[in-house]
Formats: C-alpha cells, sequence, structure tokens
C-alpha cells in the first residue's frame, strides 16, 4: 500500500478539503455537539435569524482568520492584525468623509476610499514580513511594534472622532441576497435563504485561501517553511519571501475585515476590533491549526470560527446566563476544547 492511498485510508474526508486526520475530527465534533446543545437550551436558537446572525457575526472573523491560517502554518505570528483592521477602517472613514465629501461622495471616489487602505495594510503587512527576515527577530517582536504603529496611525489620523462609513460598505455589512424570493419560495422557507453580502465576501476569502494552500506551489511552500524551514530552505525554497509573503497576506486580509465589520456597525470608532486579534487566533487553533507551523487548512479554520461564533450567539440567546459571565464561561468551554484537541494530536 503507498503512503498516499494509506493516507486516504485514514482520513475519513475527501482529499480536497485539505489534510485532515483523525483527531482533526475532533473540532467538528464540538462544533456539533454545540449546536445540539444549544438547540436544545435556546427555543429560538434553531431559527433563520439566528442562521443570519451567525454568517454576519462569523465573516469578519472569517476573513481575518485567513489571514492568520496562512501566518501560523508558515510558523509565525502576527499580533498587528487587529490595529490593522482599525487602520484600515479608520482611514477609510476618513477619506469618505474628509476627502470624498461623505454622502455626497461622487461614485468615482467609493473604490479609491476603499483601495487606499486595503493597499496601506498590504504595504505594512509586506514592511513586518521584511522587517522579520532581515533582522531575524520573532515576528512575535516585529508585529508587536506594527500594531502600536498601526494603533498610533489610526488615532493621529482620526483623533479620536466617529466617521460614517461608505454606503456601500453599509449595505454589504448589514444587507443579504434574497436566495429564497429570487427562486419563488414561500416566506417561511425563503427566509433561510438569505445570504448576507459580508458572508459571501468571507465565502471567497476562504475559497481563494483555501485554493491557494492546497493547489498551488506557493501554498506548498508555506507548509515547507512551517514544517521545516531549514530542510525547505536546502530544498531551494526561499522561506523568506514565504514569510514575508504570510504577513503581506495577513495584514490585507485584516484590513478587508476591518473595513467589512466598520460597514456593519455604519460607522468607525477606536473601541473597534479590541478584541478581534484574540478571537480570530482563537478560531484558527480552535479549528486545529498548529501554533507551531507545518500543519492546518483553510475547512478547519472554517470550523474554528463557527464552533467560536456558535458559542458567542448560543450563549447570548440562553437567559440563564448573563452579560458578566458569559466571558468566563466562553473562556471555560473554549478551553475545555482546546484541551481534547490537545490530548487527540498527542495520541496521534
Amino acid at each position: 500500500m503507498t503512503p498516499s492511498s494509506e493516507s486516504n485510508r485514514c482520513s475519513p474526508l475527501p482529499t480536497w478539503l485539505g489534510r485532515w486526520e483523525g483527531h482533526g475530527i475532533a473540532p467538528l465534533v464540538s462544533l456539533v455537539v454545540l449546536v445540539v446543545f444549544f438547540g436544545f437550551a435556546s427555543p429560538s436558537f434553531a431559527t433563520a435569524a439566528t442562521i443570519t446572525a451567525i454568517l454576519k457575526q462569523g465573516s469578519v472573523l472569517a476573513i481575518v482568520s485567513v489571514g492568520l491560517t496562512f501566518v501560523l502554518i508558515s510558523a509565525e505570528i502576527d499580533l498587528a492584525a487587529g490595529m490593522m483592521a482599525l487602520w484600515s477602517a479608520g482611514l477609510c472613514g476618513w477619506l469618505y468623509v474628509r476627502w470624498a465629501g461623505g454622502e455626497n461622495a461622487p461614485a468615482w471616489t467609493i473604490p479609491i476610499v476603499i483601495a487606499v487602505p486595503l493597499a496601506t495594510c498590504l504595504a505594512l503587512g509586506l514592511a513586518s514580513g521584511v522587517l522579520t527576515v532581515w533582522t531575524r527577530l520573532p515576528s512575535f517582536i516585529i508585529t508587536l511594534a506594527m500594531w502600536f504603529v498601526a494603533e498610533g496611525l489610526a488615532k493621529c489620523l482620526t483623533q479620536s472622532q466617529t466617521f460614517a462609513m461608505p454606503t456601500l460598505l453599509q449595505n454589504v455589512g448589514n444587507e443579504s441576497l434574497g436566495l429564497g424570493e429570487w427562486l419563488g419560495l414561500p416566506e417561511n422557507l425563503a427566509v433561510f435563504l438569505e445570504l448576507p453580502y459580508n458572508a459571501m465576501i468571507a465565502g471567497v476569502v476562504l475559497l481563494l485561501g483555501h485554493l491557494v494552500l492546497q493547489h498551488s506551489r506557493f501554498g506548498r511552500y508555506v507548509y515547507m517553511t512551517g514544517g521545516n524551514r531549514e530542510a525547505a530552505r536546502l530544498a531551494g525554497v526561499r522561506t523568506g519571501r514565504i514569510v514575508a509573503a504570510c504577513l503581506a497576506i495577513s495584514a490585507l486580509a485584516a484590513g478587508l475585515g476591518g473595513l467589512v465589520n466598520a460597514g456593519r456597525l455604519t460607522n468607525f470608532t477606536l473601541d473597534q476590533n479590541k478584541d478581534l486579534l484574540l478571537h480570530a487566533v482563537a478560531c484558527v487553533v480552535l479549528g486545529g491549526t498548529s501554533l507551531f507551523g507545518g500543519e492546518g487548512n483553510i475547512p478547519k479554520t472554517i470550523v474554528g470560527v463557527l464552533t467560536f461564533t456558535v458559542l458567542n450567539v448560543g450563549l447570548i440567546q440562553i437567559n440563564w446566563i448573563n452579560d458578566l459571565s458569559r466571558q468566563m464561561v466562553t473562556g471555560l468551554v473554549l478551553m475545555a476544547a482546546l484541551l481534547i484537541n490537545g490530548a487527540l494530536a498527542k495520541r496521534r
């Protein structure tokens, strides 16, 4: 039996979904357990409104988590993701109000207002990658410094003021595509087929990330760089360029997530995205991506995002858990899930 056939025999999921093994099913089981529990604990959980809430809340996490998946697989870390999202939203709001004219902005200015923040995030992420490779310092240190740079830029530019976001981003963050109505389904069924626009954007980003990681030479080099950097270098992989590219991808994804999140909230404020980094890292690790590099994929990240979002939405709907204890319960549940995943990984 060849190694590939042995791997396929042990893996219960199709190979096109990525690298899955027995212990990789644990996060999926955790997600199913949470869905079943909240389905019984909250009568309003199994409704179309809950599905829409999960998709809207999870879309921003999904977008940012894609970039962090690249970084973690390459055995690096990006601590600046949350502040990149803040800077992107702040610059977009400032350009929209101060340069384009706000509600009276000409249509041709909107692509510029959206593209410029994304371009600056890409440049800052690339700078983090180049500095990490050039100085040979841990990406933890470099991206921590970039955290303060991005946060300082956002504060200096906006002066702690609130800025409205472009109408296009507000529609993306809050409107949905009514597939049920388009198909002519009854109203009670059509509500289950309302697909939020931000979830559609997240789906495109997730698909692109999956295709790059699983079906491109760059994706293979990312796994090689994270799995054994010295061996990858000896094999001809320019690991420095891979690390720099992954950090640039993470910053770009964070910037896009910041725009989508600010559009959902309709305004930019400095208190946005304060927990985005920790939540996104939790989603990626909860899905089964290793913090030590070389292991993980986008389908696992999707499971992690859904698990985290289902947990948050479900706890909000349970009346016997108040706001003060919700965060503690979230931490305990996530800790239990991570311990189970870790125990199964050790058994492997």
